[in-house]
């Protein structure tokens, strides 16, 4: 299989591009820093998202889309993680190979529990997943998002780094713990090649931080 995948140099898009090659999948991955991954199958293109794609890239036909560049930055939110989410997607949605649109989300987009752009252009790419896949089913694809909760990525490291701050945001999940990329990688990898039946979806990955609440009789 062929995959385009955005945001690969690092967190949860690197982890999604080690999982498709270590099934033995050809990975193109772009990102605006340089490569981080060395695989025979991985090939990789420096490029921003909020750019359009330059002709001549030699990408061959995807099956498979995975979006995962994004910001935390709030002021660049809409512009990166949805206008550009948009754009990286709608470059490769005519592959006549194509068979899968993975997003990455946020539980974010549910809560509404983060900066307001962040938020707004998270919860953007839900809606635009739902939209795509309206438009993609005539062809059989499947369309569907990711909505972590906290993940342990290096974009998280103040919080990982400071006992204070790891424990409170560990006590507002239901489990206790934050997921590690590579589970959001297996998961992903699943929804791109085993999944041919759900489609418009957006699953939640937060350890019951949604759902954590305290009953009061």
């Amino acid at each position: 299989m062929v995959v385009v995948a955005s945001g690969t140099s690092g967190g949860i898009g690197r982890a999604i591009a080690e999982r498709f090659l270590a099934a033995g999948h050809e990975v193109w991955g772009f990102d605006i820093v340089a490569p981080s991954i060395e695989h025979p199958s991985y090939h990789h293109i420096i490029h921003d998202i909020c750019d359009e794609l330059p002709a001549g890239l030699g990408v061959p036909d995807p099956e498979a889309i995975v979006c995962c560049a994004g910001t935390q930055d709030d002021d660049a939110a809409i512009d990166v993680n949805l206008m550009g989410t948009i754009r990286f997607a709608e470059s490769f949605v005519e592959s006549p190979a194509l068979r899968s649109v993975l997003f990455i989300a946020s539980a974010s987009a549910r809560t509404g529990s983060e900066f307001p752009r962040y938020v707004a252009s998270k919860a953007g790419i839900v809606g635009y997943m739902k939209n795509l896949a309206l438009r993609l089913a005539p062809r059989g694809i499947t369309v569907n998002s990711i909505s972590p909760g906290g993940v342990n990525t290096e974009s998280n490291a103040h919080i990982l780094e400071s006992e204070e701050l790891h424990a409170a945001v560990l006590a507002e999940t239901l489990l206790g713990k934050w997921a590690d990329p590579e589970e959001i990688a297996e998961l992903a990898h699943f929804m791109c090649t085993a999944n041919r039946s759900m489609t418009g979806e957006d699953l939640l990955v937060d350890n019951g931080e949604a759902l954590k609440s305290n009953f009061i009789w």
